[in-house]
């Protein structure tokens, strides 16, 4: 199992909010009056919110939009996902755009990001930290590259057990005395759904002062 990471407190807060990027529903009605399973083992990709973008300022102390250098934002995220085996691995693949204040001689910028996986909307169970290069050609304004990102999740631990699954999908009779009853509303299969639920979020790599101009904004 990938060993718990922690991150500053502040961006542990903000990592709670999530902006899904393709994730479907997990669930829906059955005509004959159930539920029907309808999720993957495959973690959904995310961009966590207020890290989605990155501003560099000149001089970096400064926080005033004439000194701001550099903006760039993740862009076109999308996920590919192996579920074959004992390890679910997923890849997350996107594009990073960046724009500088002002054209010049060519110029390279590199930037931090990072990949984690979060269990249960909380719980983060592992972080790889990457590197994307930003090149400006000499006179332009804008530059872009791609970078990727990818996790290994354990299937079972992504898989919902057999009795939850029961549960779920049994079938229930007009004038059953559980007939309207949500068996979401069940803390073992909130519970257990909770648990099976796995996203690998990317974002930039922000120092505490980035982390807080974003959500500042």
């Amino acid at each position: 199992m990938p060993v718990p990471v922690q991150f500053p407190k502040t961006t542990a807060i903000l990592l709670a909010a999530l902006t899904l990027a393709g994730c479907a529903n997990d669930m829906e009605f059955d005509e004959r009056g159930g539920f029907k399973i309808a999720r993957s083992s495959c973690p959904a990709a995310a961009i966590a919110t207020y890290t989605g973008d990155i501003t560099l300022f000149d001089p970096p102390a400064e926080r005033r939009a004439e000194a701001i250098d550099v903006t760039a934002a993740i862009t076109n995220l999308r996920a590919s996902c192996n579920e074959g085996g004992a390890q679910v691995q997923v890849t997350a693949s996107f594009d990073v755009q960046a724009r500088r204040a002002v054209a010049g001689p060519a110029r390279q910028i590199t930037l931090p990001y990072f990949a984690t996986v979060l269990r249960a909307g909380t719980q983060l169970e592992s972080k790889q930290v990457g590197q994307v290069v930003i090149t400006f050609p000499e006179g332009q304004l804008r530059g872009s590259a791609q970078a990727s990102a990818t996790a290994l999740v354990s299937r079972a631990a992504a898989t919902l057990p057999p009795e939850i699954l029961q549960r779920i999908n049994r079938k229930r009779k007009s004038g059953d005395a559980d007939a309207a009853l949500d068996p979401m509303n069940e803390p073992a299969v909130r519970d257990a759904v909770n648990k099976a639920n796995f996203e690998l979020l990317v974002g930039f790599q922000l120092s505490e002062s980035q982390l807080a101009y974003n959500a500042a904004r």
